[in-house]
């Protein structure tokens, strides 16, 4: 099985996200630190907000299989840089979350996303399960 490193701002469904593929119970919970949890790895928030730990992606990267960038879509904020991708030299995907949500905009998180160097972009909702299984079949 693949290990996939999720990688977003606060608040933009990393840990939710983990949660659903992980089949465990949806409880919200801010993560604090580095996160294991089989094979995904949560980052917090201010680890992509703060360019002072990128060093701390980077390292923590190096195990890990696939890059995976979580854009909540009914945020108009974009914290990854352009090419963002490029400094990890590993399969990078996106992944738009809350895209049921009333005020979601779709077509930004996918510019934001595409900027930021991401190869192939994945929909969900971890709430309703929605696109959850097609990323469970890329890390299988």
């Amino acid at each position: 099985m693949k290990k996939i490193m999720l990688i977003g701002e606060t608040g933009s469904g990393k840990t939710t996200l983990k949660q659903a593929l992980n089949n465990e119970k949806i409880r919200y919970k801010k993560t604090q630190s580095l996160e294991y949890s089989r094979n995904i790895l949560d980052t917090p928030g201010e680890y992509i907000e703060n360019i002072r730990y990128y060093n701390a992606l980077m390292i923590s990267s190096v195990d890990y299989d696939i890059i995976g960038l979580v854009q909540d879509c009914t945020s108009e904020k974009v914290v990854f840089p352009p090419n963002f991708t490029s400094i990890f030299n590993k399969k990078s995907i996106g992944i738009i979350t809350k895209v049921d949500c009333y005020n979601a905009d779709v077509k930004i998180a996918e510019k934001y996303l595409k900027q930021a160097g991401v190869e192939d972009i994945f929909y969900v909702n971890s709430i309703n399960g929605k696109g959850i299984e097609d990323i469970r079949r890329l890390l299988q």
